[in-house]
């Protein structure tokens, strides 16, 4: 048979703590054993099927031709579909659970041109439970997939336009303001916004911050107000909080050195709204004008 892909890019809520990922390469290495699987992060948040997809989004421009495994499958075992979609002429596949996880990657790589459901028993691994899909399922598909099974034959197909979208948060502008969202917090605690630097680019700099004044309401306290300057990288931040433009294009708000996330008690899903600073100096303002954003909802370090 001939071996069609040498690489499946893995993602997942697994951690490293258990086995889990550990028996799902070895799945792999004895059906493929030519196969390279790199992972791409096991530390989503267990369940967070919305960070998952913002993940594989950041991930996604960046994967080698192959197959694309993405497991955060908190409906494992019940009647929800485990499927492959068919991206950029063939040279991708992406594989998971259909519940929202996969639909912003296929997206991003073009939108997918074929769908199936995996529901052909001789392709999984015969299996004690239904707990485990990642190993029984979706790691024996890929894995024969990449020794050149074709597509169509590991299940029957079904309407791209079938599968689950995601949930990717869309900032909007009220009243002069951008009312923006923290969508991911990273390792290091900078926490990246689904804003660009384009969208507000009209503000100057520095802008006035507003974090937290939801929770801060509903907890008698009065919310972060903050004017930060827009920066470039984290050096440029100086001392206090600033907005970096990232790796991804987008706009995130960092410390230099330091853990913004912690110092404000802000995760992800909070609200942070932007407005022109009204005490920013008249004509020394400057507008930041990087790039126009490459992965929706999508920041990084």
């Amino acid at each position: 048979m001939n071996k069609k892909f040498d690489h499946i890019s893995f993602l997942s809520d697994y951690g490293t703590t258990d086995e889990f990922v550990g028996i799902v390469k070895c799945v792999v290495a004895d059906i493929a054993p030519h196969v390279n699987v790199i992972d791409i992060t096991h530390d989503i948040a267990p369940f967070d099927v919305r960070a998952g997809s913002l993940a594989l989004a950041r991930a996604i421009s960046y994967v080698p031709k192959g197959v694309i495994m993405a497991i955060v499958d908190p409906g494992v075992g019940t009647a929800r579909r485990a499927v492959a979609v068919s991206v950029s002429g063939g040279d991708g596949i992406l594989i998971g659970p259909d519940n929202g996880l996969l639909a912003t990657g296929v997206a991003l790589a073009g939108g997918g041109e074929a769908a199936f459901e995996l529901n052909k028993p001789e392709y999984h691994l015969a299996a004690p439970g239904t707990t485990f899909a990642g190993r029984d399922i979706f790691a024996s598909v890929a894995a024969h997939l990449c020794n050149g099974v074709p597509l169509s034959e590991v299940g029957t197909e079904i309407d791209v336009a079938s599968i689950l979208p995601g949930i990717v948060p869309v900032p909007r502008e009220e009243h002069g303001k951008m009312l923006a969202e923290v969508t991911w917090v990273d390792h290091f605690g900078n926490c990246q916004l689904n804003v660009g630097p384009d969208e507000i680019a009209h503000m100057g700099t520095p802008v006035r911050v507003t974090i937290g004044s939801l929770t801060a309401a509903t907890a008698g306290q009065q919310p972060v107000v903050r004017s930060v300057p827009i920066v470039r990288n984290f050096s440029e931040i100086g001392a206090g909080l600033g907005l970096v433009v990232d790796s991804f294009g987008m706009l995130a708000l960092c410390i230099d050195r330091g853990s913004a996330a912690q110092q404000l008690d802000l995760g992800t899903t909070e609200l942070v709204v932007i407005e022109p600073d009204p005490q920013a100096g008249q004509g020394i303002a400057t507008a930041v004008q990087i790039g126009s954003k490459q992965t929706p909802g999508s920041p990084g370090a």
